[in-house]
């Protein structure tokens, strides 16, 4: 392992500290190589597995997991495989979205669990909406922050933004000014989780992104998983009243709601105090009369 490497996990390990619950590190196996989950709440709670953004791993929950926790869900928070964190990619490669969907397949069946609600921010929203439509008996609930390519397409600006982080010579400082200029108009990142992302855009070992296009309205229609889709009202990176409107048009069972105060990078911290009971709410069955 290298210095850099190191530090990178010594700054994911000290983030992960901060979580307000006691954290189980739980590893399951697969023909990929061995995937992290940071698990807490009760062991008999309804499971809600949470997929981060790309680059952000799962220690990104730290203002979340606690009060979902709480509320006594089984909170499983994964580390994306090939992406920065203490999973690692060291087995066959994922092979397009069939691989990743049964990447996730192997997960859940690793951890006994037949059926979740998830979570998903960003890049990871897509994941959870694909995996919804692969998979529906799986999902009971999905919850959707800011996704990524699933009702609307990327800002022109945003991509000419983005577009330094893909050239050679990365380094942390090409990561600060990317995340800075996307949630200026904010509240501030927190100092330790922005470190660890530029650390982990920087110098972790991440695989090829397995990524593809967006659901079509088609595919959308199909899915009667209840959803509930929260939106950054501030977000650079999609226009969230054309995000809300293509989701209400499309979504059979769709609650959607664009939250103030908050960009694209930092929804799940910078709403957490409106963001975590809506979910919690949207989580709980509503009981039969």
């Amino acid at each position: 392992m290298s210095a850099r490497t190191a530090s990178f996990l010594a700054a994911y390990d000290a983030l992960l500290a901060r979580w307000p619950v006691p954290v189980e590190a739980l590893t399951v196996r697969t023909v990929h190589g061995t995937t992290r989950i940071n698990a807490c709440g009760p062991a008999d709670g309804r499971p809600l597995v949470l997929l981060h953004g790309g680059g952000a791993t799962s220690t990104m929950w730290f203002a979340n997991a606690g009060a979902w926790a709480e509320a006594g869900h089984r909170v499983l928070a994964v580390d994306l495989v090939g992406d920065p964190g203490r999973s690692v990619h060291d087995g066959a490669p994922l092979d397009g979205v069939p691989g990743l969907l049964g990447w996730l397949d192997a997960v859940l069946d690793g951890l006994d669990v037949r059926q979740a609600d998830f979570c998903g921010h960003s890049y990871g929203g897509w994941i959870a909406l694909e995996y919804a439509l692969h998979a529906p008996a799986r999902v009971g609930r999905l919850a959707l922050l800011d996704p990524s390519l699933c009702f609307t397409g990327y800002r022109p600006g945003y991509l000419l933004r983005a577009l330094p982080l893909f050239l050679p010579h990365r380094t942390p400082a090409r990561a600060h000014s990317y995340l800075d200029w996307e949630t200026g108009d904010t509240p501030r990142l927190d100092p330790a989780w922005r470190e660890l992302y530029a650390l982990g855009y920087a110098d972790f070992p991440a695989s090829p992104v397995v990524t593809g296009p967006r659901p079509s309205p088609e595919r959308l229609r199909t899915l009667t998983t209840p959803v509930l889709t929260l939106l950054a009202a501030q977000s650079r990176a999609h226009n969230p009243h054309h995000s809300a409107q293509n989701a209400r048009r499309t979504l059979t069972a769709a609650e959607v709601a664009i939250l103030p105060g908050a960009a694209h990078h930092n929804l799940p911290m910078a709403a957490a105090r409106s963001l975590n009971p809506r979910l919690t709410t949207f989580l709980t069955p509503t009981p039969q009369a």
